[in-house]
């Protein structure tokens, strides 16, 4: 095996990598709870950019079925992005599971 085209497909590979995390960075994904009413979006690097909240279900008298439904849509934006994040990677790894 040829030890330098070795290394020139690792740096192809690692500037693929990079192209990909900042494409990641600009693809989003919104998880929705209570019938849509909730809605979290996630980034493809997994970070939160937003948290709509309907008036319609805001109870001041029952504030912990609220957050319990927002905590669900964080999680479900946070597993799609994880997702989204990990099947773009593996286009570029080839399914090789190197780490993002």
């Amino acid at each position: 095996m040829n030890l330098q085209k070795l290394m020139k497909q690792a740096q192809a590979m690692q500037a693929n990598m990079a192209n990909a995390q900042a494409r990641l960075a600009e693809q989003y994904y919104t998880a929705e709870a209570a019938g849509g009413k909730i809605k979290v979006t996630a980034d493809g690097t997994c970070m939160i950019t937003a948290i709509n909240i309907d008036p319609a279900v805001v109870d001041p008298e029952d504030a912990e079925f609220l957050s319990s439904l927002v905590l669900k849509a964080v999680q479900d934006a946070i597993n799609g992005a994880k997702a989204m994040a990990e099947a773009e990677m593996r286009k570029v790894t080839g399914g090789l599971g190197f780490p993002m």
